[in-house]
């Protein structure tokens, strides 16, 4: 991922310098178990902890000689070590190292996410309280609906990412997984005891059965995952651009002193935040196709996986955690117009009452279909109306409302207050505010 897009935390995980680290670790592990088991004498795996190092440049060039990273690796660390070195990649296979190593970058970079999705959540929470009765309208299909309130909107987002969390620690967990099993995974050269003490000295599982290769449907997984709560970013992004929208202006991303709208035109306040992150969403969606793709392997392995995990597990990890954490602060530093939401509000003239009409008259007795059409009447001659009279002027000229219902009861029907009055309860079950 370029810079512009990349959080100094995130790229870390991902340096060439923290990869051959934790395969130096795996390697040194295995060493160190082995000599538990009796395998290795005790003194050479303590030597080989003390000596084990590696430059990066030594190992660059041994990989331009041997066309293969882990080899150059190899050859540079039992150079540093000296003849206990033998003992290091006893009965491994190069994807043991890449596999459990690979593992663990992909833990710390859910858990860096993971703490990403939890300030989203912080932060969302505490500007749905603060907007928790104020009236905005509700749409679908981008018409007006009926009315919500803005700090309603924001706690479905706050559940949304909620959701992402659970989601984000169930693909942790699917991929928290390491292999010490050897070329075809049949501990033929090895044994599960020493898979399993290593894996858990790195804070992982041993795979219950791999190939040469741990099964990549498990990272297929998390990508998934990892594109979904991608996803989550864009609709909300999304809605806040169409909620910036000059003809609504309810929400307007936070415009900074000296900075700048347009090349051309100096007026423009552009929801560039919002568009920025439609775009990373997309990125980060085209990976999940590559991961699945990655799944189907030639017989115990191949390495068509590898280059392109090279690519898009980094990739998508550095894109989300910036995704994430820009989310954060457009929401914290958003601006809200209360006021522009009330007049948007009030833009229908009272339509938003049609449904609480129709309802009053079906318990009245009157039937569905008699009781949509007589309220659509009233609905549609509101619309049309040119003096923009007050829809409940004109339901009092349909006969069969003017007949049934008290003007006590139109005003009812119509009114705001139903729309928000369980709003507090509903964010006390959410546990955003307290009972």
């Amino acid at each position: 991922m370029i810079a512009r897009y990349a959080r100094p935390e995130m790229t870390a995980i991902w340096e060439e310098r923290t990869k051959l680290d934790l395969w130096l670790e795996v390697e040194v592990t295995a060493c160190e178990v082995m000599a538990e088991l009796g395998w290795i004498p005790v003194e050479d795996a303590r030597v080989i902890r003390e000596r084990a190092r590696y430059d990066v440049e030594a190992v660059r060039g041994n990989e331009a000689r041997t066309q293969h990273d882990v080899l150059a690796f190899l050859e540079e660390v039992a150079a540093q070590v000296g003849p206990a070195g033998r003992w290091i990649h006893q009965g491994l296979t190069s994807s043991d190292v890449l596999d459990t190593a690979f593992a663990v970058q992909l833990c710390r970079a859910c858990d860096l996410l993971l703490a990403d999705v939890e300030g989203v959540i912080e932060a969302v929470r505490r500007r749905a309280v603060e907007y928790m009765l104020t009236p905005m309208m509700g749409r679908t299909h981008g018409v007006h609906g009926e009315p919500i309130t803005y700090g309603y909107k924001l706690a479905g987002m706050v559940e949304e990412f909620r959701r992402a969390a659970r989601r984000l620690r169930a693909g942790r967990e699917e991929v928290a997984v390491g292999k010490i099993s050897g070329a075809m995974g049949t501990y033929a050269h090895g044994a599960p005891e020493l898979e399993r003490r290593v894996c858990e000295r790195l804070g992982l599982r041993a795979e219950r059965l791999s190939t040469q290769v741990v099964p990549r449907d498990r990272h297929a997984a998390l990508m998934q995952v990892w594109a979904l709560v991608a996803t989550s970013v864009e609709r909300w992004a999304v809605e806040f651009r169409h909620l910036q929208r000059t003809e609504v202006l309810e929400v307007e991303e936070y415009f900074a002193e000296g900075q700048k709208g347009s090349s051309a035109m100096p007026h423009k306040r552009n929801p560039i935040v919002g568009e920025r992150l439609c775009g990373l969403a997309r990125v980060v969606r085209g990976y999940a196709v590559t991961a699945l793709e990655n799944v189907a392997l030639w017989h115990e392995r191949d390495i068509s996986h590898s280059s392109a995990e090279r690519v898009i597990f980094p990739d998508a990890a550095v894109a989300l955690d910036y995704m994430l954490n820009l989310l954060r602060e457009l929401v914290e530093r958003q601006l809200v117009y209360p006021e522009r939401m009330r007049q948007n509000l009030e833009q229908m003239r009272g339509l938003y009452g049609s449904q609480g009409l129709l309802l009053e008259l079906t318990r009245k007795g009157v039937g569905r279909r008699e009781a949509y059409e007589a309220v659509q009447a009233a609905a549609m001659a509101c619309w049309r109306d040119e003096r923009e009279r007050p829809f409940v002027e004109h339901v009092r000229e349909v006969p069969l409302l003017r007949e049934k219902l008290s003007d006590e009861e139109i005003a009812a029907a119509c009114g705001l207050e139903r729309h928000v009055r369980w709003v507090r309860e509903k964010f006390e079950e959410l546990g955003l505010v307290s009972p």
